[in-house]
């Protein structure tokens, strides 16, 4: 049996979860007391439980990530071409190929190593001390050396240092975010909870490891360590969740072994035919033909297809960096532009994380309050109409206890707190309590600035909230005068109060007042608003004793005021945007059902009357069966008070169901989803560390709308990855057949191996990484995800590159042979038999051809379906690569001794007037392709007619 097992066996009693058991059944199941384990207790549960730390697996080594880089086709071919340039001499081509096959390697390896960081993250948050009882004595020790049933003193600032069931409590509230990346700490209590399956943000009376006491004091009892602590299990998942292959790895790897299969078979056949075909078969002509099969293979590899992929994924990643989008994983690029569902958290992605106060409620009427977040800025309407609230002194009244009775400054960037202006380069924050935060801002839009106030009415006293008072009161005096102000839940404020601030007027609060105030609640309410009342009383200037049965009697009521945290603006037009273009928007939040499906109807994700078909919380979610939850999911859009459990479980249902799924995450215990999802994606204001290092791409600014800029991106690069795998494997095909049919034909080989090796790494090189620059077509958000299924190269495109290809191959082998002809005629007129000069200009006039060919076929290949007249955007890096590519063409034809190398001799104008001319052919031949192939690309893949 495993520790793990034993140990749960000892914290549960009569079937019941450590949290549902009291403090006092705890420390029995556990066989410990307050006075603490005796040290032989100590050591035996020390070699039973082992040390108090996290474990970790043995990870990969970085040769063993190196080693790994190499399992590819594409990556066996050309390891298969270096070996075999090696063997016949070729040296230059061999480095060459070499040195790209090994920085492709390198910079996997770079971004596989960031990947493997989480559990060091994690092992930052564990505590390196914790004081203890043993034995009756208080003692520090190693938080390694805690085993469970250990007695642990909490006090303000110290690190969890274990899972523990707390005992004692005074005051004690614990900031969980690291775990949780809930910013509010938890107030804790040592009450026995309900025996059920609770998510670690209700267990309160549980601490954690890793989390921090942020007020009072706490004793508790230790019962889980290491492993078996909640981060430990977080841990375990993330070392055991297997790295995911993006749509595209998966396609190139396909296409990789497709090519290998065809290279083969293709070598194999002129191979064999070649050898079959000749009158003699001496070793020479063995030799000779292994020679051009060689040659073929070169042609037939896309030797620069990884370095441009990986260049292109690199260069997105600096385009991403510019829209706040922090890229970690290459392959991520390409994912977001797939993606077919983004899970997302509600507050500070889909809210602007910036509590308002939206509505009031004073003297009998409701108000509008307009302007979000902290913004000192805004009018009050009343049914739509703006209202002289300066001289309104109920409203005034209210937003003066709003200030007054609060620990919240509302601070800017201009120090300008105490001001009462604002202006457009200011940048206002909360310091302190959201809520609270909501209402100094909405007293500050009345002209009530909360440092002025407090100077003006001298806090001398308060009571602070407390979970069961609902309430917080605060004493201020001015002049002698003093007054208690009062806020909490609405229905225990009423309860207290005597009088009703009315018609400018105490007067004595009615039956009627009473009814007509809980109306008002509930209108706020079922808007999904958070409502706190607000209420004052005048003291005697005598009174001393300020306990709350003396100042909180008697009370006048003034209104209520409605908060939520308002959605981003950015947000709504982000999720029309994903509706248009078919990409499902799913909230999954920790936050009430009320308040969810509130910010999701203003959001546009619901637009039924309640929302409640497609909306589940987190129980309903536990007790679904699998099968159950893939059907709910076919129509949910809200799952609310949630947890990082029910994250992981709706993931694997979406991901079952086919779909690739973009999550967001802030939290320690978010990681294990962010690491399974297809696109993992942290907060970057509001996230852990773990959950950033957990993640393949960090949203800088913590808002909804950068995801869907970042998928635009995503889906722009994929789009131009497949413009230059089109070029580069077109460019191949055209050589393949030139080569192919050039020995089919009995000729002299039309390119050798060194200027093949030039057109895929040199001149096809520069074109191929500048469509990777192509701009982003406006339209391409509006477009449905792409099936995950479809294939890198469709029948559209096939049959394009088809068209390029053959069109390629019959304009250079005509020009070799036109060129075979005058070189024949020359001879003849000399009486020579043999020039090898000759054969070498035919050879450059069909090498320069099938470089042009290529030059002009880069255009094509902007647009698969549009006319390239018709391309509204301009890339001014591809007439630049353009221009690059035929410079260095020119180097190869005029510079020595490069073209000794080359074996290319030298063209004249003439040359170049006739070589141009037939390359362009290509672009005549392409615009009637897109004309008259359209129809017949339809008709196949309504047919599902499809040759990958």
């Amino acid at each position: 049996m495993s520790q793990n097992t034993t140990f749960s066996s000892q914290v549960t009693k009569n079937n019941l979860l450590p949290h549902a058991l009291s403090s006092e059944d705890v420390m029995k199941s556990l066989k410990t007391s307050e006075k603490g384990l005796s040290e032989l207790e100590v050591q035996r549960r020390q070699k039973i439980f082992g040390p108090n730390e996290l474990v970790e697996r043995k990870r990969k080594t970085i040769f063993h990530m190196f080693i790994e880089q190499f399992q590819d086709y594409l990556i066996y071919l050309l390891l298969a071409a270096i070996a075999i340039s090696v063997l016949f001499g070729e040296l230059i081509d061999a480095i060459t190929i070499a040195s790209i096959v090994v920085l492709n390697s390198i910079l996997g390896v770079v971004q596989e190593n960031k990947s493997e960081k989480s559990l060091e993250s994690l092992r930052q948050l564990a505590a390196p001390k914790a004081t203890v009882v043993r034995g009756g004595h208080i003692q520090e020790i190693n938080s390694q050396e805690l085993v469970p049933g250990d007695i642990v003193l909490l006090e303000t600032g110290s690190f969890i240092p274990a899972d523990v069931r707390l005992i004692e409590v005074v005051g004690l509230k614990i900031n969980e975010s690291a775990l949780t990346g809930e910013s509010v700490p938890v107030k804790k209590t040592t009450d026995a909870l309900a025996n059920e399956k609770l998510p670690t943000t209700e267990k309160k009376n549980q601490a954690f490891m890793g989390t921090i006491v942020t007020n009072g004091r706490g004793k508790a009892v230790v019962i889980a360590t290491g492993s078996n602590t909640e981060i430990g299990k977080i841990a375990e998942m993330i070392q055991t969740a297997e790295e995911k292959e993006t749509p595209l790895q998966s396609k190139l790897r396909g296409l990789g072994k497709w090519i290998g299969i065809a290279v083969i078979i293709i070598c194999t056949i002129v191979f064999v035919s070649g050898i079959f075909f000749s009158a003699e078969k001496t070793e020479k002509v063995i030799l000779d033909m292994f020679i051009v099969a060689v040659s073929l293979a070169v042609a037939a590899v896309p030797e620069g297809l990884p370095a441009v992929v990986t260049i292109s994924l690199a260069l997105g990643v600096i385009r991403m960096a510019k829209r706040n989008v922090i890229i970690r994983k290459l392959p991520a690029v390409e994912a977001l532009g797939s993606a077919t569902v983004i899970c997302s958290d509600k507050t500070g992605t889909l809210t602007k994380n910036e509590m308002t106060v939206q509505k009031i409620f004073t003297n009998g009427q409701i108000y509008d309050v307009s302007g979000v977040g902290y913004e000192p800025t805004g009018k009050i309407y009343q049914n739509n109409v703006p209202i002289d609230y300066q001289n309104d002194d109920h409203i005034i009244r209210l937003a003066k206890i709003a200030a007054l009775c609060n620990d919240a400054y509302l601070v800017s960037s201009g120090n300008s707190s105490t001001s009462s202006k604002s202006d457009e380069d200011t940048k206002w924050n909360i310091v302190g309590d959201p809520t609270e935060g909501a209402l100094v801002v909405f007293a500050a839009k009345t002209g009530i600035w909360k440092e002025k106030i407090a100077d003006q009415y001298h806090r001398i006293s308060e009571i602070s909230f407390e979970s069961e008072r609902k309430r917080m009161s605060t004493i201020n005096q001015m002049n002698g005068a003093r007054e208690t102000n009062v806020k909490g839940a609405p229905d225990v404020i009423l309860d207290l109060c005597s009088y009703i601030y009315k018609y400018n007027q105490i007067q004595e609060i009615t039956e009627k007042d009473k009814e007509e105030i809980l109306k008002a609640n509930e209108q706020m309410t079922n808007d999904a608003l958070r409502v706190l009342a607000m209420a004052f009383r005048e003291l005697p200037p005598t009174m001393e004793d300020f306990e709350e049965q003396t100042v909180e009697k008697d009370l006048v009521f003034v209104g209520l005021a409605g908060m939520i945290d308002p959605p981003r603006e950015e947000a709504k037009k982000a999720i029309a945007l994903c509706k248009m273009s078919g990409i499902r928007i799913m909230m999954i939040t920790g936050d009430h059902m009320n308040t969810a499906i509130a910010v999701a109807k203003e959001l546009g994700l619901l637009e039924d009357a309640t929302g409640k078909e497609i909306s589940y919380t987190g129980r309903e979610v536990d007790k679904m069966s699998d099968y159950k939850l893939q059907k709910v999911l076919e129509d949910a859009v809200v799952f609310a008070r949630t947890s990082p459990e029910h994250k992981a479980r709706i993931l694997q249902a979406l991901q079952k169901k086919g779909h690739i799924v973009a999550m967001t995450g802030d939290g320690v215990n978010d990681a294990p989803a962010l690491k399974n999802a297809d696109i993992g994606v942290a907060m970057g204001i509001t996230g852990t560390d773990v959950a950033k290092e957990s993640s393949d791409m960090v949203i800088v600014d913590d808002n909804f709308a950068t995801i869907v800029n970042a998928i635009e991106e995503g889906r722009s690069i994929y789009s131009n990855m497949k413009k230059f795998v089109r070029y580069l494997i077109s460019s191949n095909i055209g050589e393949i057949l030139v080569v192919f049919i050039g020995i089919l034909l009995g000729l002299p080989l039309p390119i050798i191996a060194i200027q093949i090796l030039w057109i895929n790494l040199v001149t096809d090189g520069l074109p191929a990484m500048a469509l990777g620059l192509e701009p982003s077509d406006p339209e391409i958000i509006k477009q449905h995800p792409r099936d995950p299924n479809e294939p890198v190269i469709t029948n559209n495109e096939l049959l394009s590159m088809l068209t390029v290809a053959i069109t390629m191959a019959i304009g250079t082998l005509f020009i070799f042979v036109y060129e075979l002809r005058v070189a024949e005629s020359i001879l003849y007129l000399r009486s020579v038999t043999t020039d090898t000069s000759l054969v070498y200009r035919a050879r450059t006039m069909a090498f320069t051809t099938l470089v042009m060919f290529q030059m002009f076929n880069v255009f094509n290949c902007r647009d698969v379906r549009k006319s390239l007249f018709k391309v509204k955007t301009f890339n001014w890096y591809l007439l630049a690569a353009v221009i690059a590519s035929i410079g260095l063409q020119f180097v190869v034809i005029y510079v020595a001794p490069i073209n000794f190398f080359f074996k290319t001799t030298v063209l004249n104008p003439i040359d170049w007037l006739v070589v141009t001319g037939i390359a362009g052919t290509v672009v005549i031949v392409e615009e009637l392709r897109k004309v008259f192939g359209k129809k017949l690309s339809e008709e196949m893949e309504k047919r599902q007619m499809n040759f990958w």
